[in-house]
């Protein structure tokens, strides 16, 4: 066993001396690498600039040209979305002014009809006390006269009384005076 492992040891040896090594690094084998690998970089040239590179490119540029679309388009809403703020801040100002001018023409109306009311309630109220004051005249002369009628009855009656003729012209005129004051 020993000497079959001596044996393979020794043909390795003398395959690794008759072997270049690696056949990429044998330079007897170079000319052929490097006209293959120019072929094989001028086949990938040709791929890359015919096909694959004007796709990419064409892709960029319609990614591109959507993304200048969608900020115009941006561009566009903001500015109109600007316009209708502007609009709605307009509306809503004239709206404001406008129930401002209402609350004032209401205000004006309401003050003109109270201040009707008011004259009108002052009318009736003067005409009332008028009335009241010729009724409370009325009832006072009334009174006057009642009082004036009562005095000179009640006069006679004590006059008669205390045994005397009363004289009804003398009895009136002595309560006319003593009424005057």
């Amino acid at each position: 066993m020993a000497s079959s492992t001596t044996e393979a040891t020794s043909h390795a040896a003398d395959a690794a001396a008759s072997a270049p090594g690696m056949p990429q690094l044998d330079f007897s084998n170079w000319g052929n690498q490097i006209f293959w690998l120019l072929i094989a970089l001028i086949a990938i040239y040709l791929v890359l600039s015919r096909i694959a590179l004007p796709r990419i490119a064409a892709v960029l540029a319609e990614r591109q040209g959507t993304i200048t679309n969608d900020i115009a388009a941006a561009e566009e809403l903001k500015a109109k979305a600007a316009a209708a703020e502007e609009a709605y801040n307009k509306a809503l100002a004239d709206a404001r002014a406008e129930a401002q001018a209402i609350v004032a023409a209401a205000k004006a109306e309401i003050q003109s009809d109270l201040d009707a009311a008011t004259a009108k309630a002052d009318a009736e109220i003067a005409a009332k006390a008028a009335e009241s004051e010729k009724a409370i005249a009325e009832i006072r002369a009334s009174a006057l006269e009642s009082v004036k009628a009562v005095a000179t009855e009640t006069a006679g009656e004590i006059v008669a009384a205390l045994g005397g003729k009363a004289d009804d012209k003398a009895v009136a005129a002595a309560v006319g005076t003593r009424m005057k004051g």
